[in-house]
């Protein structure tokens, strides 16, 4: 796709920021293994997504809003990425060394440098910072080391992201860039949404001290006995709605509350059971009788076992889970290659007969 076909493709798409609603957590199993798991949204049409596997010593070159190419650079490792409009786009992806890293939709709070034609052959767009990661680097402290050694512009003036950065040892980092400055945040919560920024979403956190899993004790209020209706009335006053911060403080506590499973698939499961609870209905954002015809306005999830390097996901179109086991790739002869998420947009159905 030419650079303008795609600046009028992302503005079509992020002129409409509010569909896109990603969600992200992570869990670690009893045996050690991290699990990072997110959703992606887009409730407009079916969102181009695809899987891409860059081997190492692929050459690769940065978009910029104007004419000239971008930073050039080599991957030092191979990658799975899971991306979205176009293969450069990388959402969510893992390296051979373990290093995961994504991004989320950012809008108003993010800030980025104004673009420098000058600058050009240091400079790399947004949306393509995830891939860029990825290929270079084996640890979230060699991320912070390198990226103020690049410019980070925005391709497409709404297109304003954040990033997740995550390590097998279970550390995880989110990246804001605020007018032009990089701030690098641990996140020891392991949910991430959009805006606001991520410091504020934590804060927001103590809004909700007051619920506990499980339920909660009759009351007696004056001469009348309160009782739950039913259990979990201990989340009583949960948001429920599909904003950022709702979605960030629900994660959040049900993360908190998640059982820790035996192993890594075992934990991966449970990150797909979690995210069940942030589907997005189609129709949410759109008048009566104006929703187009997909599935879901939550595209894909996926989930990414940072210890053993597999990645995992699923769609709208395909419930099924499918992996891919970075073990199983040989990133010194594989072939740069790229493939749709689904081959067909079609549920499979296993026919039970009953004699």
């Amino acid at each position: 796709m030419k650079t303008k076909q795609l600046l009028l493709a992302l503005a079509a798409i992020c002129g409409a920021f509010e569909v896109l609603a990603c969600t992200g957590l992570s869990l670690t199993a009893a045996d050690g293994s991290y699990v990072q798991a997110r959703t992606i949204e887009w409730g407009n049409s079916a969102l181009k997504s695809m899987y891409v596997v860059i081997p190492r010593g692929q050459s690769l070159q940065s978009l910029t809003p104007g004419s000239e190419p971008g930073l050039a650079f080599k991957a030092r490792y191979g990658v799975v990425g899971l991306a979205v409009v176009e293969e450069r786009f990388v959402a969510e992806g893992i390296n051979e060394a373990g290093l995961s890293a994504g991004l989320f939709f950012f809008p108003q709070y993010g800030s980025y440098e104004s673009y420098e034609a000058a600058q050009s052959d240091r400079t790399l767009v947004d949306l393509e910072v995830a891939q860029w990661i990825l290929t270079q680097f084996a640890t979230i402290d060699e991320v912070k080391a390198a990226i103020g050694g690049v410019r980070i512009v925005g391709l497409e003036a709404n297109a304003v992201v954040h990033w997740r950065i995550g390590e097998p040892s279970g550390r995880q980092v989110v990246l804001e860039i605020v007018d032009g400055v990089p701030h690098f945040y641990e996140n020891e919560v392991g949910v991430l949404t959009n805006a606001p920024g991520f410091e504020w979403q934590v804060t927001n956190l103590n809004n909700y001290v007051n619920l506990r899993p499980g339920d909660v004790e009759p009351y007696r209020m004056d001469e009348k006995t309160l009782r739950a209706f039913g259990a979990t009335a201990g989340f009583l006053g949960l948001p429920g709605d599909d904003t950022p911060p709702s979605r960030f403080v629900r994660a959040a506590f049900f993360r908190a509350t998640a059982p820790q499973r035996a192993t890594a698939f075992a934990t991966v499961q449970e990150c797909f059971h979690l995210l069940n609870n942030f589907d997005v209905p189609i129709g949410l954002e759109h008048p009566a009788g104006q929703c187009p015809d997909i599935p879901s306005a939550t595209q894909w999830t996926s989930a990414i076992d940072l210890t053993h390097r597999v990645v995992y996901y699923k769609t709208a179109y395909n419930n099924t889970i499918r992996s891919i086991d970075l073990s199983q790739i040989d990133f010194r002869k594989v072939r740069y290659q790229v493939h749709p998420l689904d081959r067909e947009p079609v549920q499979p159905v296993e026919r039970i007969t009953v004699r």
